[in-house]
């Protein structure tokens, strides 16, 4: 038997959970929140993780630890390791006329087959941009620069020398320098987006980025003496704990909704949305988020002055189809498909379909169509998808579970809600050690399964609509 920890450094706080390898049992979990904002300092990550691992007596049993984390955060050390400014986060948005720039410098197409990704204000590269731009003497002081994963990592090791600062390709992947398909970063793109030489950039020090499993260094020693893994980014960390597997798609629905598979291939989609983000198993993890996701729940309920709850009732109550009604729920405009301007709009009302029950109903039928809008694009990128874990939030709503399976027309099922970043990152550090990380709870609960059961011609509908409005 071993013990080892994976860490979540989320936006919103830092979670660990300490688990025995033989059996896959969490012995310990413990957190500690981050500052809410799109800057952070990164100190505050590190201030959390020592709260976390106070609250649960220390991680001296602990034999070997990986840090997942969000994606795309831009943290700038100077010469002597010291932050250089807060922390610019994925959820920072002035980059976004950066991210514009940079596509008009480039084109679509060489992002796409370059970095796998077109630019969007979530990614590193934009930030490196901005900063250019706007604070062009903090560009000078740049020594190295690391995403928050990398740095955190770092920062709980034995090292203070830059040279060992390490990533895994996952999160490598999501800062829009780093080539897709041979995982080596493009100091061309470097050079361009800081607006310095190609040989200054090369002389700024990036993460290496490891193989998965390998090792990168060990806790310093007010930790213990745990060996060190690569760590992830969020997305790939979550696919490790659920051990996703090929033909399977995890359906995370929270704010915005999220649609991932496993692909043996790198994905380089220029019209589609699709981020082409690589996993923390040597293979590529194709994203598509949508902008909306369980607000248009939100949005519903406060129309007919019900609850979560009854709104599931009065949805279960209408036939599939909401009487002839289409919902378009792009409320704050769509990022899949690309729409950021676009408005939400019902189709199909007439006087006999407008109850209540249909409106509630419409709610989960939009929603459900959305997300199958965005499984038809990963599919369309050659990646096979005949079953999915549901997850998030809304997952726990009966209806909208029920209704999904039949408009994605696929087999769903519910693990029981967990912190699975944290398991990722945990049963990664039990491969790095050597150490069992299948079976037993190891695996996640399944706690509900739906197949499809009712024909619902709303997929069809919506299609139909949303191909004349948005693409005729």
């Amino acid at each position: 038997m071993a013990i080892v920890a994976g860490v979540d450094s989320s936006t919103q706080s830092t979670k660990i959970l300490v688990i025995d390898t033989e059996t896959g049992a969490t012995l310990r979990e413990g957190r500690a929140p981050h500052p809410e904002g799109t800057e952070v300092h990164p100190h505050a990550w590190y201030t959390a993780f020592e709260e976390a691992v106070t609250s649960i007596g220390g991680i001296d049993d602990v034999e070997a630890i990986s840090v997942a984390g969000q994606q795309h955060g831009c943290v700038l050390l100077d010469a002597q390791g010291a932050v250089i400014r807060p922390a610019q986060l994925w959820n920072d948005t002035k980059s976004a006329t950066a991210a514009r720039e940079l596509i008009s410098e480039f084109g679509e197409d060489f992002w796409a087959k370059s970095v796998g990704s077109v630019p969007v204000a979530s990614l590193t590269v934009t930030k490196l941009r901005w900063l250019a731009d706007n604070e062009p003497e903090n560009v000078d002081k740049i020594a190295a620069v690391c995403l928050p994963h990398d740095w955190l990592s770092w920062k709980i090791s034995s090292s203070t020398d830059l040279r060992d600062l390490a990533t895994d390709r996952s999160d490598a992947s999501g800062t829009g320098y780093v080539d897709c398909e041979t995982d080596a970063y493009r100091y061309d793109i470097i050079a361009a987006a800081l607006r310095i030489s190609e040989d200054k950039a090369r002389s700024i020090i990036f993460p290496k980025i490891v193989a998965p499993y390998e090792k990168i260094g060990v806790l310093g020693e007010q930790w213990g003496t745990a060996i060190i893994g690569p760590g992830a980014g969020d997305n790939a960390g979550a696919t490790l704990g659920l051990n996703l597997k090929h033909g399977q798609a995890t359906l995370s629905i929270g704010t915005s909704g999220v649609v991932a598979a496993i692909s043996p291939h790198p994905v380089q989609d220029t019209k589609s949305g699709i981020t082409g983000f690589s996993d923390a198993n040597g293979e590529w993890l194709p994203l598509a988020c949508t902008l909306n996701g369980s607000l248009i729940q939100n949005y519903f309920c406060e129309l007919l002055g019900v609850s979560f709850e009854e709104l599931g009732k009065l949805a279960s109550m209408a036939e599939p189809g909401a009487g002839g009604m289409v919902l378009v729920p792009y409320f704050g405009g769509e990022r899949t498909p690309n729409l950021p301007h676009a408005n939400a709009s019902i189709h199909g009302m007439t006087p006999s379909s407008m109850t209540r029950e249909n409106f509630a109903r419409l709610a989960y039928e939009g929603l459900a169509c959305l997300m199958r809008g965005a499984l038809e694009t990963i599919r369309q990128a050659g990646i096979t998808v005949d079953s999915a874990l549901l997850i998030g939030g809304a997952a726990q709503s009966l209806a909208l579970t029920h209704i999904m399976a039949d408009i994605l027309d696929i087999p769903l099922e519910v693990p029981q809600p967990g912190e699975y970043v944290a398991k990722g990152a945990a049963r990664q550090a039990a491969r790095v050690l050597g150490a069992t990380s299948e079976g037993g709870e190891w695996e996640p609960r399944i706690i509900r399964r739906i197949t499809p059961q009712e024909p619902n011609p709303s997929w069809e509908r919506y299609a139909n609509i949303t191909a004349q409005l948005f693409h005729s």
